[in-house]
């Protein structure tokens, strides 16, 4: 549990210089991506994207943000410096979960109907390759050195391992029941996934390939952000979240939050967690160090923020 801990406490996101952080939330019943603005709370923007936006993966420089549109089998690309909407790129069968490679290049996209990922080039928008994985892909996360994709295969309740080099799966490790969002240690050590049906977070051990332990959580759990030492993850039914130490694996609080919490993401100086409440329509803001809400902004239409939505 102790390189866990050391690897949980490293975790730095480094903002974009220029503009304060922004958060960038699919509204899915919307048709929209609402922009805030984190220092002042005030939404900046709204951007009309068609075909019920769901998932969103910011890219690690912050120039890009992608979102997946399961109703149109499309990926739509966001300027965040102009908050502009400037392409879009096919995605056969049903899209939902997405992920951005360090360099940028390519995009990883989740289909949850035909049990594949899909590869897309960000420069052209063509399909690069598809990688078999598990039943119904769901969330997915690319470790800090680009070399391991790692998805949650939610019908399989398991994570497929993925070589990016070589796009092939080269592992599938057990998870809890019904595993949907995830997220990695800066590390690239370890993964935790929010199993929906078991009411657990799982932790795999991405060396060894092997489950590492799980906490017991809130009903319904949906998405899992790391900040520090500590791991959150948000019960859907239960319009909670709860927090756990990454180095015991122990539950510390159980923080109420708006109605369907869905994603969730710290803030680039890791002060605040950031909570998308999809039956509410609105973000809570979690204060890292107290483990409080200290503010409840507007969202648009049923929230889901996805995947990384902060730049």
């Amino acid at each position: 549990m102790g390189v866990r801990a050391i690897a949980a406490a490293a975790i730095t996101l480094l903002p974009v210089l220029g503009r304060a952080a922004e958060a960038f939330i699919t509204d899915q019943d919307g048709d929209s991506v609402t922009v805030i603005d984190l220092a002042t709370r005030k939404t900046v923007a709204t951007l009309p994207i068609d075909g019920k936006p769901a998932g969103i993966a910011m890219a690690r420089d912050g120039a890009r943000a992608y979102v997946t549109s399961p109703s149109i089998q499309q990926v739509s690309v966001i300027d965040t410096a102009s908050r502009r909407v400037i392409g879009h790129f096919a995605a056969p069968g049903g899209p939902l979960g997405i992920a951005v490679h360090p360099s940028g290049n390519p995009v990883y996209v989740a289909d949850w109907y035909s049990d594949q990922v899909e590869v897309i080039d960000t420069a052209t928008g063509h399909l690069m390759g598809r990688i078999t994985v598990g039943q119904s892909p769901s969330g997915l996360a690319v470790t800090n050195d680009g070399k391991l994709l790692v998805v949650a295969d939610r019908l399989s309740n398991a994570v497929s391992l993925v070589d990016t080099a070589g796009l092939k799966e080269v592992a599938r490790v057990p998870v809890g029941a019904h595993p949907f969002g995830l997220a990695l240690d800066p590390s690239g050590t370890h993964a935790y996934t929010a199993d929906v049906e078991s009411n657990t977070v799982s932790v795999v051990d991405l060396v060894a390939r092997r489950p590492d332990g799980a906490i017991k959580v809130g009903k319904r759990p949906y998405v899992v952000a790391l900040d520090g030492p500590h791991g959150f993850v948000t019960n859907e039914l239960a319009s909670t979240v709860t927090v756990f130490d990454l180095a015991t694996l122990q539950k510390l609080a159980t923080i109420p939050v708006g109605d369907y919490p869905e994603g969730m993401q710290a803030s680039p100086d890791g002060k605040f967690l950031y909570v998308a409440n999809w039956d509410s329509n609105t973000l809570s803001i979690i204060d890292a160090a107290s483990l409080k809400v200290t503010g409840t902004l507007d969202a648009g239409s049923s929230p889901r923020a996805f995947g990384t939505f902060i730049k």
